[in-house]
């Protein structure tokens, strides 16, 4: 297992786009299938394709945007320790997070095939209160990682932690999901109501 570590550590050194991008895909895919099998009990209804999209997405999308987005950071030099932490996790929370979780939803949705209108439906439903959460999570477990983490080191804190994460944001988006389409059923049957009185 050591030896696991130590390789995982120098290929995050040598070639951190390719191995953030991969734990980012595993970690994303392994959180949605907690959120299928342990939160949602789907057992053997398990929606593969969700899985294949938020892996996508983890390796894909996210991963490349923060690595390229903890080296930005890494590279600000601040006059302090203290400031250095205090500025690195404002401009994480509260410059890149806000976009970060309406570009989750959107791009769930649109990957679900729910186009434009079904994106901005679900980010208006499902963006404050997963916004808050983040913040929740995130705001300490980025003083932690800014404070005493090795920059190099700082992406697996976020992506352990994102496991967690990964799988609330599973299940919010399924939840979402299954909404919009009780919302169209619902308005189906009161368009067939109203032909029939």
């Amino acid at each position: 297992m050591a030896s696991l570590l130590r390789m995982f550590n120098a290929s995050l050194i040598r070639r951190p786009y390719t191995a953030q991008c991969a734990t980012a895909a595993v970690l994303f895919g392994t959180g949605d299938i907690i959120a299928q099998q342990a939160i949602e009990k789907r057992g053997k209804n398990h929606d593969f394709a969700r899985t294949a999209r938020l892996t996508f997405y983890g390796g894909a999308l996210f991963g490349p945007a923060i690595t390229k987005w903890f080296q930005v950071l890494n590279r600000i030099q601040f006059s302090s320790p203290t400031k250095a932490v205090v500025y690195r996790v404002w401009l994480d929370q509260f410059l890149l997070t806000p976009g970060a979780v309406a570009f989750f939803f959107g791009s769930m949705s649109i990957m679900e095939g729910k186009g434009i209108s079904g994106a901005q439906e679900r980010i208006s439903s499902a963006y404050v209160p997963t916004l808050l959460r983040n913040w929740g999570v995130f705001i300490p477990t980025q003083i932690i990682n800014f404070a005493i983490v090795p920059p190099h080191l700082r992406f697996v804190v976020v992506s352990v932690v994102s496991l967690f994460w990964n799988t609330y944001l599973s299940a919010t988006n399924a939840r979402q999901q299954n909404l919009a389409i009780e919302n169209k059923i619902e308005d189906v049957t009161e368009a067939v109501k109203e032909k029939v009185e």
